[in-house]
């Protein structure tokens, strides 16, 4: 059949012609996919080899080629239509790589690779094209001389035109726009049309090579693909205030390289450095587009290896639940500000709780509680993962949320809640946080259990995600005079103030009770026979170290402090299980890090000794 057929001398037709200028050049081929394989342990970028039955070259698809690939649209020995590609080189080698831009699946899968087709003889049609190529061009040569010697030929219209034009629109006329998919480092020259959608402060810094400045932007292109770009020094200065929030600009002469992803903020394998030798211009008129939203959601189950990271990332959801807004008072400037919360669940089989700030908060906050009823689908784009409660959600200025988006997860998400989702139980993801009353809990507390060496000794744990472990340790010292509980919301448990007059005023809730509990904040120095190290331990777990509730050991303090001292002295030197979560904080320009309980168990003799019999038993002799 026609459809099943590659087009013979696709592969040369595209290597003769790298990196076409306009879409009038690009060839219309078909190949066929043969290897199709993950890029290392990707699971968004795929490499294959295009074949046209004569000849293979090695082929890329980007990130956004995925969801085709995983949802079995484009596979293994399928046939595709390249609608937009460019080659590039490969480093130390003299073949170039395609990458695959843009194409359309003309068929799914073949029985076998498509080999050794035999070239047949021209076909009618394509004698006639050269024929009349040929007559066309004896034609030209023959009427050349009854041309009228004032009229312009094209190409002085072209060269006219481009004169007249405005810089940005001569950028666009002369070279060719690449899609932000296709850029890669090893990328010779490219051009690209974006959208500033996020524009950074002007950063000073200060290092061993000296005292510099940096600034960086969010660019999105008309397929919705993001990449960050960062400028230094002078670069910095020079491009600052030519950036501008919302506006789309031409930039060529940067270069890329593998994003770091301590620093990233967007979900790109590479980020962009613009020297002051880049090219940057705006774009006006019909230049001016408006960026596809594009989406990359994770599951809520997978929250958890982004907690606490700069990445920010996207889900989509069941509303099961909607909050009334609350006033929370921002510490940086005291001022007042809306935040509503909302849970979430997806097929998972996970919840998860979304705050929402400001604008999101009360605008489209309250028409999601109008909804919430017929449970809508939500999608949220740059939400940012915190650990309140084990995993948390929180909007930050450009999240963007959609109710109801017409989007092929949403559909997907919609059919399992109606089939099977609306009577399902969901927990909490924070839950998987490991729960020593749970039936797998001994067995979840001894998984990778460590020495206190093995955290103390590596201060590289837990930058770009937390570190969970499991440790066998004494308490060896709680410090006395430590601010050891505060004054706590009886129905939130959030922190609450003193109000003016009497009574104690919860912002969360935006109450004042005449009474409020203490709950436990503290640090408590652990030991193992490899060393030593401060934990951080909050309420529930405190009060099983400690033997009683915050309140009993606030009033034995204010009473009897020598009973206080003794209860303290009780809880030393016992030994405890516990589970902890090893990440990094920032204080005053320092990076260090801190371990977190996040359960805790008293050590039963008989579990304890059959999981160092099993250990022993791993051991060669």
């Amino acid at each position: 059949m026609e459809e099943k057929r590659v087009t013979q001398g696709g592969i040369r037709a595209i290597l003769d012609n790298p990196n076409p200028e306009s879409g009038s050049e690009l060839p219309e081929v078909v190949v066929q996919v043969v290897d199709l394989r993950p890029i290392g342990s990707s699971s968004t970028r795929f490499t294959f080899m295009a074949s046209d039955g004569e000849k293979k070259v090695k082929a890329m698809l980007p990130t956004h080629f995925a969801s085709e690939i995983n949802s079995g649209n484009l596979q293994n020995l399928g046939l595709i239509k390249i609608l937009d590609y460019t080659c590039n080189s490969i480093p130390n080698q003299t073949e170039k790589a395609l990458i695959v831009t843009k194409c359309e699946v003309v068929e799914k899968s073949l029985e076998a690779e498509i080999k050794n087709e035999v070239k047949k003889e021209e076909t009618d049609n394509v004698r006639e094209a050269k024929k009349a190529k040929t007559e066309g061009a004896e034609l030209s040569f023959s009427l050349k001389p009854k041309q009228e010697p004032m009229h312009k030929s094209a190409m002085q219209i072209v060269k006219d035109e481009h004169a007249n034009a405005a810089p940005a629109a001569r950028l666009a006329m002369t070279r060719r726009v690449h899609p932000l998919v296709s850029l890669n480092p090893y990328q010779g020259n490219w051009t690209i049309k974006v959208r500033v959608t996020n524009k950074g402060i002007l950063r000073t810094y200060k290092n061993a090579r000296g005292e510099g400045c940096v600034f960086n932007v969010e660019l999105t292109d008309e397929d919705g693909t993001q990449i960050q770009a960062t400028m230094f020094n002078e670069s910095a200065r020079k491009f600052f205030p030519k950036f501008e929030l919302g506006k789309v600009y031409y930039i060529s002469k940067g270069s890329l390289r593998i994003a770091n992803k301590q620093f990233k903020t967007v979900r790109n394998d590479y980020e962009m450095t613009l020297n002051e030798n880049a090219i940057v211009e705006e774009a006006e008129g019909d230049a001016v587009f408006i960026p596809e939203t594009k989406f990359d959601f994770v599951k809520i189950d997978g929250l958890g290896s982004f907690v606490n990271s700069r990445e920010l990332i996207d889900v989509i959801g069941i509303v099961q639940n909607v909050s009334p807004t609350v006033s929370i008072r921002r510490k940086t400037d005291n001022e007042m500000i809306p935040k509503r919360d909302i849970t979430i669940a997806d097929d998972s089989n996970k919840t998860v709780v979304v705050s929402l700030w400001n604008d999101h908060a009360t605008n489209v906050g309250q028409e999601l509680l109008d909804l919430v009823d017929s449970n809508p689908i939500v999608a949220i784009k740059s939400l940012k993962v915190g650990d309140f409660q084990g995993v948390s959600l929180s909007t930050v200025s450009k999240s963007i949320v959609q109710i109801n988006p017409d989007l092929p997860e949403a559909k997907t998400l919609r059919s399992w809640y109606e089939s099977e989702g609306k009577g399902a139980t969901m927990a909490p993801i924070g839950s998987d946080m490991i729960s020593p009353n749970s039936k797998t809990g001994i067995r979840s507390m001894n998984s990778d259990r460590v020495f206190l060496s093995h955290i103390i000794n590596d201060p590289s744990l837990g930058q770009e995600k937390p570190a969970f472990f499991s440790l066998n340790a004494y308490i060896s010292f709680i410090k006395p005079d430590q601010t050891m509980w505060y004054r706590a919301c009886k129905t939130c448990n959030k922190k609450v103030t003193e109000a003016v007059g009497s009574g104690f005023w919860c912002e969360s809730c935006q109450k004042n009770d005449d009474q409020c509990s203490l709950r436990y904040i503290m640090i408590v120095k652990v030991s193992d026979p490899t060393g030593e190290a401060w934990l951080s331990v909050f309420n529930e777990h405190a009060e099983k170290i400690i033997g009683c509730t915050a309140d009993e050991l606030d009033k034995l303090k204010s009473e009897e402090e020598e009973k206080y001292l003794m209860k303290l002295k009780e809880a030393m030197w016992v030994p405890h299980l516990f589970r902890v979560a090893v990440t990094q904080n920032e204080y005053m320009n320092e990076k260090r890090q801190r371990i977190t309980v996040r359960a805790q168990m008293n050590i039963d003799p008989s579990a304890e000794s059959q999981y160092l019999l099993e250990e022993i038993s791993k051991l060669s002799v």
